[in-house]
């Protein structure tokens, strides 16, 4: 079972700004939504719950130093990606 990933026009703009600073993780960046439509408990993707103020939300690590923040609805098959940036960046 696929799942639909949807894509806002805020995260798009923040993508676009995130991948032209980092152009060596568009292939990793890729491969890593790929994996996620799939299979969104891959383990190489590391979903986990994330705490304090951001404890609606999931992340992914697209490597060890970049992930992707996301609103996970399991329920309706969607995932809609709410930012990407450092392990380490408050969003």
């Amino acid at each position: 079972m696929n799942y639909k990933i949807l894509i806002t026009d805020s995260y798009l703009k923040k993508l676009k700004k995130f991948l032209k600073k980092h152009p060596d993780i568009i292939q990793r960046y890729s491969k890593t939504m790929e994996i996620l439509e799939v299979n969104p408990h891959h383990p190489s993707l590391r979903l986990h719950k994330l705490q304090g103020r951001l404890c609606e939300f999931y992340s992914i690590s697209i490597n060890i130093e970049y992930r992707v923040v996301m609103d996970f609805i399991i329920k309706e098959n969607e995932i809609i990606p709410i930012d990407v940036g450092s392990h380490d960046a408050v969003y």
